[in-house]
């Protein structure tokens, strides 16, 4: 069975984990991180949404609006949350799943303090408005989401550097991975410094556990995505025994993990730096297998391929679909793993439907938490050519009513 996410790891991160720490690992990971991103600073932190949540303690943020997409990984509104700040949701536009700039305007307040511009699916935002946006509201901090997108560009312009800082995750099923992690980019020299001021203040030093932890995961994952094993080990995620390590939030619950608060271990940011260096290539096979779905996808009916964006990065394709459910089942059948990524629209998530009642009509949101699935974007041209091959047979040889609304 080919499974629906992978990392994209050799060897290499294996021997940088077992290599002997240095003094200067994280540092090390964060220099050239910055310089990826062509940016002066890179600032490692635990988990992305570490990353925000000091983040917005580091410009002063405190019970303010923070607006940012109803369509989104639901941990950007925890960390708002858990700022002490208040997220404002917005829908997504229909033709590449990114936030309405437009309705963003209806949405500012005078409590207003930033907005999080996401460039979901690795789908560049659009700049030329929001520098619109920034013009007309210059004391309003924008703040990139880059979780998803890293180095993605718009008319050419890197979307990371278009604001005050920029935010990623680095976690397995990101473009490029620190096993876990996070990190925030800025040109902004003070910003950098009290960035670094908040996470001595906040962030405790990594325990040898916490390596120890992180090196078992890591090699934990190249069995677990091993295709001839991966049929055994989505049994197991479907019938619920994997859940304490796949689920990462609680429908009811705003929290965060246990060791959002543990700095970024040094195995970490040696497995992120070599991850780094295949940055290049892994966004040109992603570009190269997003334009062969969207090239054959376009004859099934049953799917609606994603668009296809110059300067997007492709973190995941997401075609649209009828009937989700049954596809997904019928796939599963002829050995395919599709799933989905974002199976929600947040303000109709019950912790934030019960905190925050008054949230607008997220129809886009809501349409595309229902609709959506995964294609692999890690496998090689043949694979995806039998990926394509098994979805041509499900939608046109069985019987079932996947073209019907």
């Amino acid at each position: 069975m080919i499974p629906r996410l992978k990392p994209t790891l050799d060897g290499r991160e294996l021997q940088a984990a077992l290599t002997l720490p240095r003094q200067d690992d994280v540092e090390r990971f964060e220099t050239a991180f910055a310089e990826k991103m062509n940016q002066k600073h890179g600032i490692a932190f635990p988990y992305g949404r570490t990353a925000l949540y000091l983040l917005l303690k580091a410009l002063k943020l405190e019970d303010r609006e923070i607006i940012c997409p109803a369509y989104t990984c639901v941990v950007v509104p925890h960390a708002i949350v858990k700022s002490g700040n208040h997220p404002v949701f917005v829908d997504c536009q229909e033709q590449d799943f990114n936030m309405n700039l437009d309705l963003v305007l209806q949405s500012i307040t005078e409590k207003t303090g930033a907005i999080i511009a996401t460039s979901i699916f690795g789908y560049p935002v659009n700049l030329d408005q929001l520098d619109s946006l920034r013009k007309k509201y210059p004391h309003i901090y924008i703040i990139q989401d880059c979780a998803h997108s890293f180095a993605a560009q718009w008319k050419g312009r890197p979307v990371q550097k278009e604001g005050v800082a920029a935010f990623y995750g680095l976690n397995i099923s990101k473009i490029i991975t620190s096993i876990f992690g996070g990190m925030i980019t800025t040109d902004n020299d003070a910003l950098a410094t009290k960035l670094k001021d908040a996470r001595r203040e906040h962030l405790r030093p990594p325990t040898l556990s916490k390596s120890i932890r992180r090196l078992l995961y890591l090699l934990a994952v190249y069995p677990t995505f091993w295709t001839p094993f991966y049929t055994l080990v989505n049994c197991l995620e479907r019938w619920g025994w994997l859940a304490k390590f796949v689920d990462y939030y609680e429908e009811e619950i705003i929290d965060m993990p246990d060791d959002f608060l543990e700095m970024m271990s040094p195995i970490e940011a040696r497995v992120g730096k070599v991850q780094l260096e295949k940055y290049d290539q892994i966004i040109a096979h992603r570009r190269h297998l997003a334009k062969l779905y969207s090239d054959h996808l376009k004859d099934l009916p049953a799917l609606e391929p994603p668009p296809l964006i110059e300067g997007a990065t492709y973190s995941h394709y997401v075609p649209k679909v009828n009937n989700r459910e049954k596809l997904l089942e019928r796939a599963l059948q002829n050995g395919l793993q599709l799933g989905w990524l974002i199976e929600y629209s947040i303000p109709q998530m019950a912790a934030y439907r019960q905190r925050y009642p008054d949230q607008p009509d997220c129809p886009f949101s809501n349409r595309f938490s229902q609709e959506t699935i995964n294609l692999p974007l890690h496998t090689n041209t043949l694979q995806a050519l039998k990926i394509y091959s098994k979805l041509k047979k499900v939608i046109f040889n069985e019987k079932t009513d996947l073209n019907k609304q």
